[in-house]
């Protein structure tokens, strides 16, 4: 049987909204964690990870939409998930979404590599999966940084 390029689109849509919710998740963790702790921690939370990770939710949103548009296909919305119970504490929801980053960003590089991105011809996608991974890629290592500060 023959593969074709709306297989391949939806393919490609299907594993960049896999990545997109888990970056979402990734996203309500960070917030909640944010509302746990003292002012100091939670401004450098948002600036070393919730930022990172916000902004690219909201550029993997935004592929989504532009890419299903561009081919023709339908569109979805994403909403950033639950995160859990406000008993996981700052540092279980950090552990959390740096968890969900990690699944996000796996899902993008096997995308990558597999070619369907060069195999449906769209630049424009391509550049986006690399900003993606891009914001998302010090996000463990700054998550570290932070955990070994809390509760000093």
């Amino acid at each position: 049987m023959a593969y074709t390029s709306a297989e391949a689109r939806q393919e490609l849509l299907e594993s960049l909204a896999a990545a997109t919710e888990e970056i979402g998740f990734a996203l309500a963790a960070l917030g909640e964690a944010y509302e746990q702790l003292d002012e100091h921690n939670a401004d450098r939370l948002e600036e070393v990870l919730f930022a990172p990770v916000q902004a690219a939710f909201g550029r993997a949103k935004s592929t989504y939409s532009k890419f299903a548009e561009r081919h023709g296909l339908p569109t979805r919305s994403f909403e950033a998930a639950s995160p859990g119970l406000p008993s996981t504490g700052a540092k279980g929801f950090i552990d959390s979404a740096v968890a969900a980053v990690a699944n996000a960003d796996g899902t993008l590089a096997e995308l990558q590599d597999s070619g369907l991105p060069a195999e449906v011809g769209d630049v424009e996608l391509r550049a986006a999966l690399r900003d993606v991974r891009a914001l998302l890629g010090d996000v463990r290592q700054n998550a570290r940084a932070l955990e070994r500060t809390l509760g000093r």
